[in-house]
């Protein structure tokens, strides 16, 4: 799972590095201190839902373009997360409020 959160995490910085903003300055317009900021692009942590819908608006972006990497083979992600559901349940409840979140 570490991988995957490296990659959101590359993902986030690289967006934010696009937009010309600082770490201290998307941390201060999503209120987070910067140091988490600067943990969640390292991939030591994950944004929670609330967090990543923040990151969406103040960088102008839809949520699952932070779950686009070009790095990953869609069978890789498929079975990462398959293997991660199954292991456990909190994080399907995420993916599903996450899924539900998405705009069609």
């Amino acid at each position: 799972m570490s991988d995957f959160k490296k990659l959101l995490g590359k993902k986030i910085q690289s967006i934010r590095k696009s937009k010309n903003l600082t770490q201290e300055k998307l941390a201060e317009l999503i209120d987070i201190e910067t140091p988490s900021l600067s943990y969640l692009e390292t991939g030591k942590y994950a944004p929670s839902i609330e967090t990543l819908q923040k990151l969406s608006q103040v960088l102008r972006v839809k949520p699952w373009e932070f779950y686009y990497f070009d790095e990953i083979s869609e069978e890789e992600m498929k079975d990462e997360i398959i293997k991660a559901l199954d292991d456990n349940q909190k994080l399907l409840k995420t993916i599903y409020y996450f899924y539900k979140s998405l705009e069609y």
